[in-house]
């Protein structure tokens, strides 16, 4: 069955009925995790041009580099446990790149470890959600991306929520309040869910029998990095002593009140 045409999503509510667009490869099918290429590619058509370098700092399996150089963008790519050799290994909390130098930011991170991803232990998949852990190393990892990003431009965040062994955790919520401390929100997408799960009977019969909620979308936190204070050197004079001259040139200083006359005048 073929798909349907792409077009920009213009709600806030994005769905698309398949994983990829089109007939192209974008990043692997096989990659557990992997992110929809619809939408990175709703995302670099709002927020990029062409030529614009856009990073993602956890990679996965290239997806946006894929869709970002389908879309003539230069594109970076960085992850702990490379799967391809065009994304180089590195931290997400400290990347080898210069200050301010990507136009767009990208960031599919593990949502807690409902994943296994590398097995090393500096992998913040391998941090529960609930866990002390997993949302201070979130945290570094903005503030790695408001050092790389040009002031002005965008960054989005496409993550879920979390419900396993009786416990929430709203991933969402949480993340968007740390990315609050350090960029202006732009908006908050839900991106409908379409996966094998979602179609289980025996899933649904279980989220009724034990009263829990399958997820059923995906939150995408669209942020940007507030433009750097304009130079204003000039427009505000420090105010300067009058000297001695000045004062017998142009007279003493006044309080505005009239003086009192002398007797006799």
């Amino acid at each position: 069955m073929p798909k349907p045409p792409l077009r920009l999503q213009t709600t806030t509510l994005w769905e698309y009925p398949s994983q990829h667009y089109e007939e192209g490869k974008h990043g692997s099918k096989d990659y557990r995790g992997a992110t929809p290429s619809w939408v990175v590619w709703n995302l670099l058509q709002r927020y990029t041009r062409p030529k614009d370098l856009v990073v993602d700092p956890m990679a996965g399996s290239g997806t946006t580099l894929d869709v970002a150089r389908e879309l003539g963008r230069r594109a970076l790519g960085y992850d702990v446990a490379p799967v391809r050799d065009d994304v180089f290994r590195a931290d997400a909390r400290k990347l080898p790149l210069e200050d301010e130098k990507a136009a767009f930011v990208f960031l599919d991170p593990p949502y807690g470890d409902n994943l296994r991803y590398s097995g090393r232990p500096d992998c913040i998949g391998e941090l529960a959600a609930e866990g002390p852990d997993y949302f201070p190393a979130m945290d570094a990892v903005f503030a790695e991306v408001e050092r790389i990003l040009r002031p002005g431009r965008h960054l989005a965040v496409y993550c879920c929520d979390v419900w396993k062994r009786k416990a929430f955790v709203p991933i969402g919520a949480r993340l968007s309040e740390l990315l609050s401390r350090r960029f202006e929100p732009v908006d908050h997408v839900a991106v409908v869910r379409h996966n094998r799960t979602l179609k289980q009977g025996n899933y649904h019969k279980a989220a009724e029998e034990t009263n829990f909620f399958l997820r059923g979308f995906n939150h995408l936190l669209i942020f940007r990095k507030p433009e750097r204070a304009a130079e204003t050197a000039g427009s505000k004079r420090k105010p300067t002593r009058r000297s001695r001259k000045d004062e017998t040139a142009r007279g003493p200083r006044t309080t505005g009140r009239r003086r009192p006359k002398r007797k006799g005048s």
